[in-house]
């Protein structure tokens, strides 16, 4: 009956099943853009999983656009970075846990291949 610790116990399963696909080889996947509304800014991934399959979920698509909003918005210099900067809709989480968690739902490695940011001017 206590919701908190079971969302807790849930989220920590869902870690460990995520470090067991660690090192799986991840050859598929999509690359994702997003502009800025103000049309000066803008980002590039390139997420990458083990199946096309996987690629073309909703959740592979709503994490690759979740994480080229971060690298508009914080501009990491590499992947390195981006993994433990926090995610801007929920500074108590960081981008390796979005992606941890996305992991433990589509049961498949998944890795952030290259990142780009566009700002006008520079």
């Amino acid at each position: 009956n206590n919701f908190k610790k079971a969302e807790e116990i849930l989220r920590k399963k869902g870690f460990e099943k995520a470090a067991k696909k660690e090192g799986r080889e991840t050859n598929q996947g999509l690359i994702d853009s997003y502009v800025h509304q103000n049309g000066k800014i803008g980002a590039m991934v390139e997420l990458l999983c083990e199946t096309d399959f996987v690629a073309r979920t909703d959740e592979f698509r709503h994490l690759a656009h979740e994480i080229c909003m971060q690298v508009a918005a914080m501009d990491p210099k590499d992947n390195k970075v981006l993994l433990a900067q926090e995610y801007i809709r929920d500074p108590s989480r960081k981008i390796s846990d979005l992606v941890s968690e996305t992991i433990a739902k589509l049961g498949e490695n998944i890795t952030i291949g290259r990142i780009s940011r566009f700002e006008l001017g520079k």
